[in-house]
C-alpha cells in the first residue's frame, strides 16, 4: 500500500532532552497532552559521541509513560543489547545501517521480539542504501544532525533529503513513515512537514525549551506541524 499524506503527523518526545530535575513531571504532561511517542536515544560513545542512559534507567519509565516507546539505537552491533530492553506493544526501533555488520538479521530479530523495526541514516549516509531492505521497515529514521550530542546544528542539505526519500517510498508504493531527528525547531518544522515527515522527534530546539513552559512548547510544535500540512502539495 502506498503512504499516503496524512493530516496526523506524529510527535516523538526525546526522552534525553527533558528536565531531569522535574523528570516524572514532565511526562505526566506529555500524557495529558497526548503525545504519540517517547523517544529513547541510547548512545554508547563509539558510533557517536557523548553517552545516554542505558536501560535500567529507561525501564523505570515504562508504567510513567502510558504510550509506545520509540527507540533509536546509536550503538556499535545493536543486537547485542536488545535482550535488555522490556519491549512492549507498539514499540519501534531504528537501528544505524552504519552499525551492523548483519543489518537484515538484526531487524528480522528485532520484529521476532514484537518491536516494529526502522534504519536510521546519518546526514551523509545515502539513502540508496535502503535498496535492499526497504520493503522490511516500518519507518526510515531521517537524522538531520550528525549522531551525538543534542542542540546541534542542522545540516542544510538534510532537509531535501527528506523529499528524496518521500519519493524513495512513494515510487515503489511501500507505506513506510519518515521520522525526522535533529534541529526539529519551530522554524524547521513546516519544510520538514511539507517534505515528508511523518514523525517528528521534538527535543531541545523544538519542545524542551528553557525559556518556555513545556504546554505553551508543545502548543506551538504542533501549531508549527498544522503549516507544515497545509503546505503540502
Amino acid at each position: 500500500m502506498k503512504n499516503k499524506n496524512s493530516d496526523h503527523v506524529k510527535i516523538s518526545a526525546s526522552l534525553m532532552c527533558v528536565n531531569w530535575l522535574k523528570a516524572e513531571e514532565e511526562i505526566q504532561i506529555l500524557n495529558e497532552e497526548n503525545i504519540d511517542l517517547l523517544h529513547i536515544d541510547v548512545i554508547d560513545g563509539r558510533y557517536a559521541p557523548d553517552f545516554t542512559m542505558g536501560t535500567s534507567i529507561i525501564n523505570c519509565f515504562r508504567d510513567i509513560f502510558k504510550r509506545p516507546f520509540d527507540y533509536h539505537l546509536m550503538v556499535e552491533e545493536p543486537s547485542r543489547i536488545f535482550e535488555t530492553f522490556d519491549i512492549r506493544d507498539g514499540d519501534s526501533f531504528a537501528i544505524h545501517q552504519e552499525c551492523c555488520r548483519n543489518l537484515h538479521r538484526d531487524l528480522i530479530t528485532l520484529r521476532q521480539m514484537g518491536a516494529k523495526v526502522g534504519v536510521a541514516l546519518s546526514p551523509a549516509t545515502p539513502i540508496s542504501t535502503l535498496d535492499y531492505i526497504i520493503e522490511d521497515l516500518d519507518h526510515v529514521l531521517l537524522m538531520t544532525v550528525n549522531p551525538g550530542f543534542k542542540g546541534q546544528a542542522l545540516v542544510p542539505q538534510a532537509v531535501s533529503k527528506i523529499k528524496d526519500l518521500k519519493e524513495y517510498i512513494d515510487n515503489r508504493g511501500l507505506d513506510v513513515a519518515i521520522h525526522v531527528d535533529g534541529n526539529v525547531s519551530i522554524e524547521n518544522i513546516p519544510t520538514m512537514v511539507s517534505n515528508g515527515g511523518d514523525t517528528l522527534i521534538s527535543g531541545s530546539s523544538g519542545m524542551f525549551m528553557k525559556e518556555m513552559r513545556l504546554k505553551e512548547s508543545i502548543k506551538i510544535f504542533r501549531e508549527a506541524i498544522s503549516r507544515g500540512i497545509n503546505a503540502r502539495s
